[in-house]
């Protein structure tokens, strides 16, 4: 982030990053059954619990809820990151808002 930018534009910046990484997050966590079905389906002719347990004790289905997992946290690294901007602009208007009221006296 450019400190020198005004605080809407930083926040501009990092909402539309919040969004892509939510955006990527929620596609990995909705399609999550989708592909451990297509996984079970590739198992071949088994029964089902056993298809299951092969794939979630796979290295495959590992590096799929990793992914998924680290996903979610970058979406939220963005999030914190939103509201810092927003509590920093907070306390600028209080304390613009201070500088003022004691103008006044």
């Amino acid at each position: 982030m450019n400190e020198d930018q005004p605080l809407s534009e930083q926040f501009r910046i990092v909402a539309k990053k919040w969004v892509d990484a939510d955006s990527a997050a929620s596609l990995l966590e909705e399609t999550k059954s989708a592909v451990l079905a297509r996984m079970m389906s590739a198992q071949g002719d088994m029964p089902v619990n056993r298809a299951e347990l092969n794939v979630k004790s796979s290295e495959e289905w590992l590096e799929f809820v990793t992914k998924m997992v680290k996903a979610r946290e970058r979406a939220a690294l963005f999030k914190v990151q939103l509201e810092y901007i927003r509590m920093r602009f907070n306390e600028w208007q209080s304390h613009n808002a201070t500088k003022r009221a004691e103008m006044r006296l």
